[in-house]
């Protein structure tokens, strides 16, 4: 079910760890499983410069929060808020399935809110929805 390289960023997790004094802080649980993320961002001029995550889950929530927070580095605010649901299914090359969709979607979840957070926007429907 897993790819490889899913399950080689849940072994070998890139970016886990914390910001000091991020520009932005969110921490996310799936209540149906048990995972749960705390992500920090820094964001310099529109962008973000740095991303870490914090966190305990499955090789489907910790694995894509490794390779999401690899590839948001260097986009801009504008760009996350964008990044939906399907882009992330094609960077992490699995489907789900609608039982584990919460799973892969956590990550995302996160990172997209304490982009709104940090913005100091209101939530959209597709970050609710993910």
């Amino acid at each position: 079910m897993y790819a490889e390289e899913l399950i080689y960023n849940y072994e070998h997790q890139k970016n886990k760890g914390k910001i000091d004094n991020p520009s932005g802080k969110i921490h996310e649980e799936n209540v149906s499983c048990g995972d749960d993320i705390t992500v920090y961002l820094r964001i310099e001029d529109g962008k973000v410069m740095d991303v870490k995550y914090e966190g305990a889950g499955c090789v489907i929530s910790m694995g894509t929060a490794s390779i999401l927070t690899d590839f948001l580095k260097g986009k801009t605010v504008q760009e996350i808020e964008s990044f939906g649901r399907e882009e992330l299914l094609g960077l992490i090359n699995i489907d789900p399935g609608p039982v584990r969709m919460h799973c892969a979607t956590l990550a995302l979840r996160a990172i997209r809110r304490a982009v709104f957070d940090y913005e100091k926007k209101p939530l959209d429907d597709e970050t609710k929805e993910l």
